[in-house]
């Protein structure tokens, strides 16, 4: 097995063996990246945003297994739908884990370095993330990102420090995804900001979950995803359920959204 490179390597040398659980993939915002296979074969797929993807010039499948064979380069074109695809290969990303993820932490500087020309990705041992080849499990179909948004909201720990009738507005309320959204967070824009209580004061910092939806002073809903700060200083409205936060991470600009309360939040 080898690894992979951006428009450079699938590199040679096993790793240590990693397991599907902890196995690293590469995420591509808006796709638009390319790798060659250096020191063997290699099995990947391509999955999250729809995206053309050719092995040395000729079309082959997305999400779907596709062996790339040494020296042959691997291209994953723009996408055409959703925001970020994933490329996972056999055997995983062997970089080294920081504290127990593979992941890279852009706000705190930890894990792998973003990818450049010429970097080389060794693989570990294949068959571990089951039998991407031959013989594979029939291809998963994957809904497309939605026209538009829905996100179930659960109550936050301080949506007391917002307005009744604005909380009582808000699963009316009609947003779009904002051009400055990220990993970090999903921004929300063109639609009625949330208004606080006055007499208040400041917020000091506290812990931020995964889906939290805190709002800055413009009074504009913010998402966090997966890079999201570990502490914050604005009120959490609510906190958006885990299993909704995939289609959010891959609405693009402009997207409509709609934050739905599961119970109410002036109560």
């Amino acid at each position: 097995m080898g690894g992979l490179g951006p428009a450079g390597h699938l590199s040679g040398g096993h790793g240590p063996s990693v397991g599907a659980s902890g196995a690293a993939a590469l995420e591509a915002t808006t796709g638009n990246l390319a790798l060659r296979a250096v020191g063997g074969d290699a099995w990947v797929a391509v999955t999250g945003a729809t995206a053309p993807v050719r092995v040395d010039g000729r079309p082959v499948g997305w999400g779907a297994p596709v062996r790339v064979r040494a020296g042959e380069l691997l291209e994953v074109g723009a996408a055409t739908a959703g925001v970020r695809c994933y490329l996972a290969v056999d055997g995983g990303f062997d970089v080294p884990a920081v504290l127990g993820s593979r992941s890279a932490d852009l706000l705190a500087g930890l894990g792998p370095a973003p990818l450049t020309a010429g970097m080389r990705l060794p693989l570990g041992a294949p068959g571990t993330l089951g039998p991407l080849g031959p013989g594979s499990a029939d291809q998963v179909p994957l809904a497309g990102p939605p026209a538009e948004l829905l996100l179930r909201l659960t109550p936050g720990p301080r949506r007391d420090w917002f307005e009744p009738e604005s909380l009582a507005a808000l699963g009316r309320a009609r947003y779009r995804v904002s051009p400055a959204s990220n990993r970090v967070g999903l921004r929300l824009a063109d639609g009625p900001p949330l208004r606080r209580r006055d007499g208040l004061g400041e917020l000091p910092s506290e812990g931020m979950v995964l889906g939290a939806v805190q709002v800055p002073p413009d009074g504009m809903p913010v998402v966090f995803l997966a890079d999201h700060p570990t502490t914050g200083g604005y009120p959490v409205v609510g906190v958006v359920p885990e299993p909704d936060l995939a289609a959010a991470a891959q609405a693009g600009p402009g997207t409509p959204v709609r934050l739905l309360p599961t119970a109410r939040l002036d109560a």
